[in-house]
């Protein structure tokens, strides 16, 4: 009688006329496959996986580049608003020559329409302001324009109550109440306003400030519109 034998593959013991594993499957008498193929180094696999995630990490920070050079990368400065008008050179000047170019700058935007620059060029600007060693009441107004053109009409009506309670019958306080109160759409503030500046006007204008020599046309342009709301003044 033929000695039993042990399957080649699990090593279960068989039957001496078993022809297959009742556990494995396997055939009996079957060589062993081998447990990798000739030629394949063991770390194979691994390194293959490893080349094929390099190449990834290479392909997604060769793309991040073409990106940025395209200019679709995250750089804060080409994140900034950009404009048609040349940058001013700020760094040489004084604090107040500062603060009248920055002013300048935010006007011409806002008066362009481009208002994403005005949001980013404004805290620039009143900081220029706060920097100031004395504030007139030319700069106070300027910054009360500054809000304004933020669309912060808090900010200007503060700035005009500051300008009221130095000199109570300035120009610059009832226009800056004016354009805020009209921002919020307070008419009969609004009203108000205007007919404080026409009341005020000629006495304020013979004094002849040297502010309002900086800003002539606007207040041309706030009588026109106080005309219109309310009549002349009597």
């Amino acid at each position: 009688m033929p000695p039993p034998v042990n399957c080649s593959s699990c090593g279960t013991a068989l039957a001496a006329t078993a022809k297959f594993c009742h556990k494995c499957g396997a055939r009996v008498g079957a060589i062993p496959a081998p447990l990798q193929a000739p030629g394949w180094p063991v770390g194979l696999p691994w390194g293959v996986a490893g080349a094929a995630i390099g190449a990834l990490i290479t392909l997604l920070i060769l793309r991040g580049g073409g990106e940025r050079a395209a200019g679709g990368g995250s750089d804060p400065e080409q994140s900034a608003p950009r404009s048609l008008l040349p940058a001013p050179d700020i760094s040489q000047m004084s604090p107040e020559e500062r603060a009248r170019r920055l002013f300048d700058r935010v006007m011409a935007l806002a008066e362009a329409g481009n208002q994403d620059s005005v949001q980013f060029f404004v805290p620039m600007a009143l900081g220029a302001y706060q920097q100031l060693p004395a504030r007139d009441l030319d700069a106070q107004y300027d910054i009360g324009l500054l809000y304004l053109a933020a669309g912060d009409a808090l900010g200007a009506l503060a700035q005009a109550d500051t300008i009221l309670r130095q000199v109570p019958s300035h120009l610059y306080g009832f226009v800056l109440r004016g354009q805020a109160y009209e921002r919020q759409t307070n008419r009969q503030g609004a009203r108000r306003a205007y007919a404080d500046f026409l009341k005020h006007e000629t006495a304020e204008r013979a004094r002849q400030r040297p502010e309002y020599a900086e800003h002539p046309r606007t207040l041309d342009t706030f009588h026109a519109a106080a005309v219109r709301a309310i009549g002349p003044s009597r």
